[in-house]
């Protein structure tokens, strides 16, 4: 095969490598950004659109036993699991419900919030240098509450984020928020809002944007295969084999394939999530992102129309497709909000890389000269994008990184 040089090759072209590969080409790296599909056609492709800053706290594993009963009946429209999973994913899951200890879960947000700080900062200096600042919105986003007590404790965990990290937020009352929201439940009983977050009309288009400023900048893409990748570091691509210097990992749920063929056994496992596009009914609008946060789902106002998203499911990341929680939730979802047509033929199912401790592993591979992850960022891949490519950027360059990249190195594991 035809040999192409490069300084860097990036795998995977999700919104991680690819703003990895933005942020190395900037700095005059020669930088080959690799991937099977086109850009933003995984999981970078089906999530809610949200950047979210509120987000100091990752995601944790349920430790109150009503709430771990509740997911042991697979019932739960936020959470569903397949049997034939567990047993693999079993040590993660404890690692998982260890980590999410309220001691380790606020020590973990520590270094976590970092990179959250600057999430949305990062991505509107990104979106302005590609001409895709159209794609952002600074409206924050919401979520509704049905009962007292729900919508409460949510204020109280605002109260806590704020006075640790800063966070801003609206506790919004029924008559506030039907006056933001008129066309929502008018049974609502009041929302949170978190302001500072921005949301994307269209994950899928601002991808494509970072890559065609990456090619700009003079980056190449190339459709090719990185369980191919070898020790060189070469990979065999369409047009031929690149041969670079460095290579970085950036394949979210199919990264460990290839770092357990390097010797790197990483305790990965995937969350999958499904989405689907209604027309609004008549003349009905949603100005907001909407969690509803006592059911599991968000409702998010894109280009196509207004996006479904469901909560985890724990599979098998190649099991097949089982939107049961689509299912699930879409009823309860018309009630909130007038949902007109479904638009998407067939329902769409992603794949969210976690690691049992909630942080991303971003930084050098331990027993490889020249060989970078950028990988598991689970719920917050949209989020964590662009500071993720810089910190890595900024590392391989040898310059003064914008964080501590300590916490979140592959020794960790």
């Amino acid at each position: 095969m035809n040999r192409i040089p490069f300084d860097t090759v990036v795998l995977g072209a999700g919104i991680v490598g690819v703003c990895v590969a933005v942020h190395l080409q900037k700095r005059g790296r020669q930088v080959a950004l690799v991937d099977r599909k086109l850009p933003g056609n995984e999981t970078s492709f089906g999530n809610a659109g949200l950047i979210q800053r509120e987000g100091v706290y990752p995601y944790a594993f349920p430790r109150d036993l009503d709430t771990l009963l509740r997911y042991a009946r697979n019932q739960s429209p936020d959470v569903r699991y397949h049997a034939a999973a567990l047993f693999k994913v079993a040590p993660f899951l404890w690692q998982y419900w260890r980590n999410s200890h309220p001691a380790t879960h606020a020590a973990i947000a520590k270094s976590y919030s970092t990179l959250i700080e600057r999430s949305v900062s990062e991505h509107r200096a990104l979106a302005a240098a590609a001409d895709a600042s159209a794609l952002l919105r600074p409206i924050g986003w919401m979520k509704v509450f049905r009962s007292a007590a729900a919508h409460d404790k949510e204020i109280r965990v605002a109260e806590r984020w704020h006075a640790e990290y800063g966070v801003e937020f609206d506790a919004l009352d029924a008559a506030r928020l039907q006056q933001m929201e008129p066309d929502l439940d008018g049974t609502l009983l009041g929302a949170v809002r978190y302001p500072e977050s921005d949301s994307v009309s269209d994950p899928h288009a601002l991808v494509t944007a970072y890559t065609k400023y990456f090619e700009a900048l003079g980056g190449r893409f190339f459709i090719g295969d990185a369980d191919t990748l070898r020790e060189g570091w070469e990979v065999d691509t369409q047009a031929g084999t690149i041969a670079a210097q460095s290579a970085v990992v950036a394949l979210g749920p199919w990264s460990d394939p290839l770092t357990s063929r390097l010797g790197y056994r990483l305790p990965l496992a995937v969350k999958r999530g499904y989405h689907m596009h209604y027309a609004p009914q008549g003349a009905a609008r949603l100005n907001h992102p909407v969690l509803d946060a006592e059911t599991g789902y968000v409702l998010a106002p894109m280009a196509r129309g207004i996006r479904l998203t469901t909560g985890a499911e724990i599979a098998l990341y190649d099991a097949p497709k089982t939107p049961a929680q689509l299912a699930a939730v879409e009823p309860v979802a018309r009630k909130l909000f007038p949902l007109g047509e479904r638009l998407d033929d067939e329902p769409w199912m992603g794949r969210r890389p976690c690691t049992p401790d909630m942080m991303p592993i971003i930084g050098p591979a331990r027993n490889h000269r020249d060989l970078w992850l950028a990988l598991g960022h689970a719920h917050h891949g949209l989020t964590l994008g662009p500071i993720t490519g810089r910190l890595i950027a900024e590392m391989m360059t040898g310059e003064e990184t914008v964080v501590d990249p300590r916490p979140f190195r592959v020794e960790r594991f």
